[in-house]
Parts: C-alpha cells; structure tokens; sequence
C-alpha cells in the first residue's frame, strides 16, 4: 500500500487562509504541517527581502529530518519582488535543503494562466505599490500582460487579514473591463475559495487565485511523481484529474 503524500507548506507567519484551503482543494494533501517564516508586520518591501530569504531556510529546519514529496513556498509578494530569476533560486534553495519537489505561489500563477491559454489579464492584489510593480513585471516578463491592476492597498498584515470575500467580489467586478480575457486574484491570504468559481460564472473568463493556482501546480507536480492527486475547485465541486 501507498504511503500517505508529505507535503509542507512554507508560509509566511501571519498566514491563516492557505493551508486549510489547500487541503480543502486537494484533500489527498491533508493534514499539512507548516513552517512559518517571521516577517515584518507590515506588507512586505524590496529591502526585507534578504532576512525574510534567510527566515525561510530557518523555518525549514525543524523539519530537516523528514522526507517530503512536495514544499509547497506560498509567498506571492516575496516572489514578484525579486523577479522570476531570485524565485527560481529561492526554489532551488528550499529544494537543496529538503529534498523534494517544491511548487512557489508565484511560479504557480504563471503556470496557470498559460495552461489556461492567457496572454493577458486583469489583477487584484492587496499589496503596496512597490510589490504590485513587482507583480506587474512578473508577469509581463513571463509573457503575460497586465491589463489592468487595482489593489486593496494594505499597510499591514492586520488590515489584509479583515478583507472579506465580499469585498474582493466587489474589487474584482469593478477591476474587469468587456475587455478582459482572464483575471488573477493575487496574495494567499484573500479569501477566495468560494469566489472564483462566482466569477468564473459571472465573468466567464478564466478566473484563478494564489492559492487555486498553487493547488493546482502542486496536483499536477505529484501526479507527475507517481501521486495521482485530485485538484477539486472546492466552491463548484468541479474536478481536475493532471
């Protein structure tokens, strides 16, 4: 018999929203340990950037000793800041340390937005100016324009932890034009579990999030592996088998 499936999440410390809503999206995960990475109480900028790199090989290492199959590294912000280049060597630095294969939130978005034939989109975010820059760049050097980008604008963890599901439906109706081909609702700790798929009927267009599309790569990383996972949009019941 097939042993359970080890994953760990990598997460920032003020996280409350991604790891119940990854195994909520592929239940075949759960339960998830968490490493939690410290990181300032305020949204976070450029210059945090080396100390929160140095926090996450920290929070790794009380797991050391056990094997994984999949890391998952759930931070959008700290990935769009330093571009598709730093992220890629945070992964191979997370994958060095842990041995298995490691799935980043910002590598994820991409990922998804091609495999759903996007070349550009609408965005929402919570995030300052700087790091909704950051995210702007991302994409465009990843081949995917932003259209158009409005924000929630946070100062601090406390402020994006009280956003609500009804005011990222109302942020995203507002930020979609006739125009837009796609949307991507940035940051894993939005509540969007049960509002993307609301979108997906009200816009019909592709509709994905941080923690939709990290789900999903991770699904489609350990079926590849020989984990047969299922991605399940939990809020339409829908079902993807990778």
């Amino acid at each position: 018999m097939r042993q359970a499936i080890k994953t760990l999440m990598v997460l920032p410390e003020n996280s409350t929203t991604m790891a119940p809503k990854i195994s909520a999206l592929c239940p075949a995960l759960a339960p998830i340990p968490v490493a939690r990475v410290k990181r300032p109480a305020r949204t976070l900028l450029l210059e945090d950037l080396p100390a929160y790199a140095e926090a996450t090989l920290d929070a790794i290492e009380s797991f050391a000793a056990e094997q994984f199959d999949l890391v998952i590294y759930g931070c959008t912000a700290a990935g769009v800041l330093v571009g598709p280049s730093g992220n890629a060597r945070m992964v191979d630095r997370l994958r060095e340390r842990t041995r298995a294969t490691v799935v980043s939130t910002t590598g994820a978005m991409v990922e998804a937005l091609r495999g759903a034939g996007v070349l550009n989109t609408a965005v929402v975010t919570l995030y300052l100016q700087p790091v909704n820059d950051g995210l702007r760049d991302y994409l465009e050097s990843s081949g995917i324009h932003v259209e158009t980008l409005n924000s929630f604008f946070c100062k601090t963890t406390a402020e994006l932890g009280r956003i609500t599901e009804d005011q990222v439906l109302e942020l995203a109706r507002r930020i979609v034009t006739a125009r837009s081909k796609s949307l991507f609702i940035a940051c894993s700790q939005l509540p969007t579990l049960n509002v993307v798929a609301q979108l997906r009927a009200k816009l019909e267009i592709p509709v994905w999030s941080s923690i939709q599309a990290t789900a999903w790569a991770g699904a489609k990383a350990l079926t590849a592996q020989g984990f047969p996972v299922q991605f399940t949009e939990a809020a339409d019941g829908k079902t993807i088998d990778d």
